[in-house]
């Protein structure tokens, strides 16, 4: 029976794992026994970090010493429930500032001489700030250097550990074994110097001063500043220069500019690439700091956030920046917390607070945490003053859910030591809700806190096309090389055979060796510098503009401008667009990325009636043969509480919805509007419904709870509450009522709650069939269930109650669970409630084109399974014909079988009955701890990839980055990142593109994403638009320009043949260089920006052409080889049909001889043309910009020859012009040449692609057809077709397998509901007193 724990094993434990899933208990059953062997390595997994695994009851903080413990541990949990962090009881303590000085007396507080920092304070906190970088964290130049000077942070980076560690032994002997297993290496060996910076988390205990400023200050902890840019002064000019020459075109030009330095040896100017090359870095150097400059400026903004830190006895207002360790700070509502802060006190009873941690790990639900008694009722800046003491705690490290330090305090004349843990932390990057302000004392600051602790550094990203360009230069380097050692042979055999031609050129005889290996090495260098420019050097220049304006155009674009948050797209890395083109897999954060944050009650279903929001027109309520069908809405309902015969069920209904919860009601003093604290985002939206209906909750006691009917208050006495969690999947509150009655109300799962109603129950098949249509529109259900007890079986119950509730021996909540059994059975069936978790606009239509354009998408989430497949459900990442293939397991052993199983029923489906596109793997933390070890994460990947969708659920920040490393490893895909939470940042870091949604849950993800877009639908243009574009004209754009160089460069070459291999150039040396300077930087310039091969619109209505930057097929080798013979072929035209036109140097009208530049400027005159000719052809649209770039550009030479020719033989340079105008432009056969030479020449690339789309057409092809002729599309009604059968098998398949989304908070809801009597009014410092109920 569901909601029990199964009888033994794993009930899918059987050989026929694809089968099994259909007969199983929803999504996948429940798991295995909780005492399975888990000894050998406990799991860091998301669900042991945050104590899922606790074995004692969520109400019991401590349990009693002796308490034994069952079950699986959280895995820094030693004897005496104490939790340990990962440097717990190491012994190795060292003093973390560089000095060791006694610590001052911190008997006497600070400020209670009204002292303030002085200027050496001051300065020893500057001082801080030059420790506190990303560059710490071990990545960039810097830190490589570091780390190779044995200077680093030794072994930091815990995005390198394994999620499991091996079983617990003594610190001392695993220590002495690795000190004999360690063998000598050459990259560990230090010079003598540099013996490694240990990691602070491997140090012993931080003292941090209670009000003693000086104290910490001399500690020199690092401030609160953060940095996620790039670079900083120190580290532009090495990590840039890094990055550029790690391009092989850099290094291929510097040294050629270098071998121009040599006297006498290069045939062309000494500036004519250094130049250049220096120009192409100063561009680069340029886009990246504006880009850097711009995180500089985003973190300077958080950076400058207002805090409020204790100076004497008052709250002064300050900047983040300036918060340091050991400073006391004020938090109020809605505001983020600004460092790591351990909790003193706060405005709610016995210092409890709420805080949400969605920027952490992306759960919604508010967390609790409590402040030590002892310093709970410091609600006074005074109070706070007077505070005087140490807090000795761990060092900083990346563990988001565990902590452990001592607060010592001074007390009646000596001291009192008391234990900190995780309840008492609050951590940066959270925020504080529903609690007006709390105190706290800083402990970790700025790269030091646990957030930065689990950030990477900004890490340098490569795209695929750069680096597929990096080898396609060492390609044209190699032609390169090879057209030099030709030349160079060529000149050999023609001084050794025919020197005696030759003799004016004075060149010497060979005869010794060491003149043959000189005369070798002159050639060469003459040759490759002659032969250089076949690499383009104006290419990264252009690609440069071209990627930056490709930025421009994202951020101007507003189909992706979202206007009610006046948020625009910001790509902050424009280096990485035409990735966006190529994207083969997306992990998706759900919660904030997906989903928009918000649950709103949109439907019930009340004794079989179904009521609504909002009714669509064709639903709305008829009566057919005497029956009423269809939906009312709660207009209706309200009529129907007075009047309808199912009145006294509605009441119920309403009324457990507005008691049985721990929803705390804030009233405000001024309007006495009430606010509702909720942990759970469900339980608000479910109290809040109940309100807009007439039940509205208005106050708390300890033992009570008032609701407000027509204007009365109705109060429930609280008997006793069986608390939710995720095995029991229900909630029940035991009242006795204003009638005088005893009632157990209970909420939870349909799973639980039908199998124990009595036989009195009439509309049990109609609610389950609205269960159906709920799930089916993927909205989160909730059965509600009453039962009357009589007094006397309540006093016997409550005994047993009572007395499990006192269970001493560590099986509390096994007793409690028991008890609650007991009591609930025979219930009465009220309804259904179903919420709505709101996906954000479009995102089901955006992850379905996304699937159809090929891409994979997985959902990486801290949510429950159950939750996470009701979301993949809505949002079409799961379709109703999908199997699932679930994978939840508790150990290694288990994970394996289960997933080798699986992947062995894929591979042997001989029969077919299995199609690979309706498989999803659904896999949970633990499992995925186990699945990412290296001796399973092959077969892990393997299976997972054969799925078209994988949610992982319950995993952690560093989880997630596990998982796109690992498909990194093992695929050749472009992984794209999305997220909007701080626990999102390492997976975006980790992926090729990391996208952040700049939305409700800060900017943590959007500050270090390349791109931030508002909304998860935007994501659809991106990469299917703006990508397919991007990735189309930056192949282009490479291509052309490779092109252009070698049909210029090439004619040069077969020159070698005719000028006895001597190095003369055919070309004017200038002109030369102006080539690519300013006769064709325009063309690919207007192509790379502008040129759409097909519109936006054709793009998003058929993303199967996506494929196309997937498989790369606009810059494949043979594409480039084709570019290239094309380029090669057209300089043999033009070089031969040029010779032949002026053969003899071809005589003038006027007599005189046309000459060798004559030609040679109008064969340069015919390869523009030709180049700027197959531009045209190349060119998919043509507007005013086009026209600007490829005609104007000749025309721009027709100018510059007429006018340079004529100035500069004036002024004394390029004298090889001196006359040269007048012949050219008056001879017939320079304009012939012109126009017939680059037409001979074109002819075969127009032939070809004209029989391309002709004979031989791509998909594309097709595409630009219906683009031109506007051909109609006829699809959208067979998708309406389709979406009708979609419908009728969700519902189908749901009849199959229901399933619940219950978001109940796994706190203790005694604690709460106990703690709280709103009826009380606040204090003087708006603090709520605790309230002190009587004993029953």
């Amino acid at each position: 029976m569901a909601g029990r724990a199964p009888p033994g094993g794993n009930p899918n434990s059987g050989n026929d794992l694809l089968l099994d899933l259909d007969d199983s208990p929803p999504y996948g059953g429940q798991r295995r026994p909780i005492h399975d062997d888990h000894s050998s390595r406990p799991s860091v997994s998301y669900d042991d970090f945050v104590g899922g695994s606790q074995t004692t009851h969520p109400a019991v903080k401590n349990p009693p010493p002796g308490a034994g413990a069952s079950g699986p541990r959280p895995p820094y949990l030693v004897d005496n429930d104490r939790q340990y962090s990962q440097t717990s009881d190491l012994h190795n303590y060292q003093r973390y500032a560089d000095d060791f000085d006694d610590y001052p007396d911190d008997g006497q507080s600070y400020y209670q001489h009204g002292g303030a920092m002085n200027a050496a304070d001051m300065e020893s906190r500057v001082n801080a700030r030059n420790r506190n970088s990303v560059l710490g964290l071990g990545g960039g130049f810097l830190g490589r250097a570091k780390n190779m000077l044995g200077m680093g942070q030794k072994g930091y980076s815990e995005m390198d550990l394994p999620l499991t560690e091996p079983g617990h032994g003594t610190g001392d002997s695993s220590t002495e074994s690795r000190k004999q297993n360690k063998k000598f290496e050459l990259k560990n060996f230090r010079f003598g110097f540099g013996g490694g910076k240990p990691d602070p988390s491997t140090l012993g205990p931080r003292i941090i001063h209670l009000n003693n400023p000086p104290a910490n200050a001399a500690n020199k902890y690092v401030d609160n500043h953060v940095s996620t840019a790039k670079y900083n002064v120190a580290t532009f000019l090495p990590k840039f220069l890094i990055e550029q020459f790690s391009k092989f075109a850099n290094v291929f030009f510097l040294f050629t500019a270098a071998l121009q330095q040599i006297p006498n040896l290069s045939p062309t100017n000494r500036y004519t690439t250094i130049g250049p090359l220096v120009a192409v870095l100063l561009v680069s150097a340029g886009k990246e700091l504006v880009e850097d400059y711009r995180r500089k400026q985003a973190d300077s903004a958080l950076n400058n956030s207002k805090a409020r830190v204790l100076r004497g006895s008052t709250f002064e207002e300050t900047k983040w920046i300036n918060v340091g360790v050991g400073d006391i700070v004020r938090v109020e509502s809605e505001e983020p917390f600004p460092a790591d802060i351990v909790l003193l006190a706060s405005s709610e009873p016995e210092g409890l607070c709420y805080i949400e941690t969605a920027n952490l790990d992306g759960e919604t639900n508010l967390k609790i945490k409590q402040a030590l008694p002892e310093t709970s009722t410091m609600v006074s800046p005074a109070e706070l003053s007077r505070l005087g003491g140490r807090v000795r705690s761990e060092q900083p490290n990346s563990s988001l859910y565990t902590y452990e330090a001592t607060l010592t305090m001074q007390a009646g004349g000596g001291e009192k030591e008391l234990p900190l843990n995780p309840e008492q932390l609050l951590l940066r990057g959270a925020t504080l809700r529903n609690t007006p302000w709390i105190h706290g004392i800083v402990v970790f600051t700025g790269h030091e806190t646990k957030l930065m602790r689990n950030a990477t550094a900004a890490p340098i990203k490569r795209t695929k096309v750069e680096r597929q360009l990096n080898m396609l230069v060492l390609a044209l380097v190699g032609m390169l090389l090879v057209l030099s050692v030709i030349s160079t042979v060529g000149e050999l055999v023609f001084r050794s055979v025919r020197s005696d031609s030759i003799s004016y050129l004075q060149l010497g005889a060979l005869t010794e060796p060491g003149d043959v290996v000189k005369a070798i090495f002159k050639d060469l260098v003459t040759y490759w510098v002659l032969f250089s420019s076949l690499v383009p050097i104006s290419l990264f220049v252009t690609v440069e503009m071209v990627k930056y304006w490709h930025g421009i155009l994202i951020n101007d674009d507003l189909d992706i401008y979202y206007d009610k948050t006046d948020t625009p797209a910001n790509c902050r890395t424009s280096s990485l667009v035409e990735e966006l083109g190529m994207v083969g897999y997306v992990f998706s954060d759900k919660t904030g990325t997906l989903t928009c944050n918000m649950m709103e009650f949109k439907q019930s279903s009340i004794s079989g009636i179904q009521y609504a929001d909002d009714v669509p027109e064709d639903r709305r309520a008829t009566v057919q043969d005497g029956v009423e069908v269809g939906i009312h809405d709660f207009k209706r309902l309200r009529e129907n509480l007075k009047t309808h015969e199912s009145a006294e069920a509605m009441h119920h209904f309403l009324a457990l919805l507005s008691t049985c919860h721990t929803v705390i009601p804030e009233r405000d003093e001024k309007g006495g509007n009430i606010k509702y604290q909720a942990a759970s985002p469900d339980e608000g939206a479910l109290v809040q419904g109940a309100s807009m209906l007439g039940y509205k909750f208005v106050a708390r006691k300890p033992r009570s709870v008032i609701i407000e009917v027509e204007e009365k208050e109705y109060e429930y006495e609280l008997l006793a509450v069986c608390e939710f969690n995720s095995t029991r999947k229900r909630m029940s509150t035991i009242y006795r009522c204003p009638d005088g009655k005893i009632r157990l109300y209970c909420k939870g799962a349909d799973t639980v709650i039908l199998e124990r109603l009595n036989e009195d129950n009439p509309h049990v098949e109609q609610t389950l069939l609205h269960l159906e249509e709920y799930a089916s529109e993927g909205l989160r259900t909730l059965c509600l269930a009453v039962r009357e007890i009589p007094d006397e079986e309540f006093r016997e119950w409550y005994n047993i109650f009572d007395k499990a509730q006192t269970t001493v021996g560590g099986n509390r909540a096994d007793e409690l669970d028991k008890a609650a059994e007991i009591i609930e059975h025979d219930f009465y069936l009220l309804g259904a409630t179903a919420i709505e978790d709101r996906l954000q606009d479009g995102v089901p239509e955006t992850i379905h084109t996304l699937q159809q354009a090929n891409i994979k998408v997985w959902v990486l989430t801290g949510d429950r399974q159950e939750t996470a497949i009701n979301i993949g459900m809505s949002s079409k990442l799961l379709s109703e014909d999908m199997m699932l293939l679930i994978v939840n397991e508790e150990d290694a052993v288990a994970t394996r079988d289960n997933i080798q199983k699986k992947l062995d029923a894929i591979r042997n489906n001989a029969d077919g009955s299995v199609e690979m596109d309706t498989l999803a793997l659904v896999i949970d933390g633990k499992s995925l701890t186990f699945a990412l070890d290296p001796d399973m994460e092959k077969i892990f990947y393997d299976l997972a990839v054969m799925c078209k969708a994988v949610i992982c659920c319950r995993v952690s920040p560093l989880q997630k980055a596990l998982v796109v490393k690992l498909v990194k490893k093992f695929s050749s895909e472009i992984l794209l990142a999305i997220g909007d939470g701080a626990n999102d940042v390492s997976m975006i870091q980790a992926a090729h593109i990391g996208v952040g949604i700049s939305g409700v849950e800060g900017l943590q993800a959007a500050r270090s994403a390349d791109i931030s877009i508002a909304q998860f639908r935007f994501l659809r243009k991106l990469t299917l638009v703006h990508g397919a574009w991007s990735y189309q004209r930056i192949s282009k754009t490479i291509l052309f320009s490779f092109y252009k160089n070698i049909t210029l460069y090439m004619t040069q070459f077969w020159y070698t043949f005719q000028n006895v291999f001597s190095g003369a150039i055919i070309f004017e040396s200038w002109t030369l260089s102006f080539y690519n300077v300013f006769y064709t930087v325009l063309p690919p310039l207007v192509m790379g920006i502008l040129d759409q091969f097909i519109s936006a619109r054709l793009l998003d209505r058929y993303p199967q052409l996506y494929t196309l930057g997937q498989q790369n097929q606009f810059f494949k080798i043979s594409t480039f080889a084709a570019w290239i013979a094309s380029a090669v072929y057209h300089s043999i035209i033009l070089y031969i049909f040029s010779e032949l036109i002026w053969y003899g140097d071809l005589m003038l009208g006027d007599g005189t001889m046309a000459g060798h530049w004559v030609w040679g400027t109008a064969l340069y005159a015919s390869t523009l043309a030709t180049v700027l000719g197959k531009a045209a052809l190349v060119t998919s649209n043509w507007t005013k910009y086009h026209v600007m770039a490829i005609p104007g550009s000749m025309l721009i030479w027709y100018i510059f020859i007429v006018v340079y020719g004529i100035v500069a033989p004036i002024l004394g340079f390029s004298k090889e012009y001196h006359g040269l105008v007048p012949k050219l432009f008056s001879n017939p056969v320079f304009w012939l040449q012109t126009v017939t030479l680059p037409m001979l020449c074109l002819l075969r690339d127009f032939s070809w692609k004209y029989a391309k789309r002709m004979y031989y057409p791509q998909t594309y092809h097709h595409i630009q057809e219906i683009q031109k002729y506007n051909i109609q599309d006829y699809r959208p009604r067979m998708e309406q077709f389709q979406k009708a059968i979609r419908k009728v098998r969700q519902v189908q398949r749901m009849r199959k397998q229901r399933g619940y989304a219950f978001s109940q908070a796994d706190e203790s809801q005694t604690r709460v509901i106990n703690a709280y009597d709103t009826t009380r009014h606040r204090g003087r410092y708006g603090e709520m007193p605790a309230s002190t109920p009587g004993a029953r």
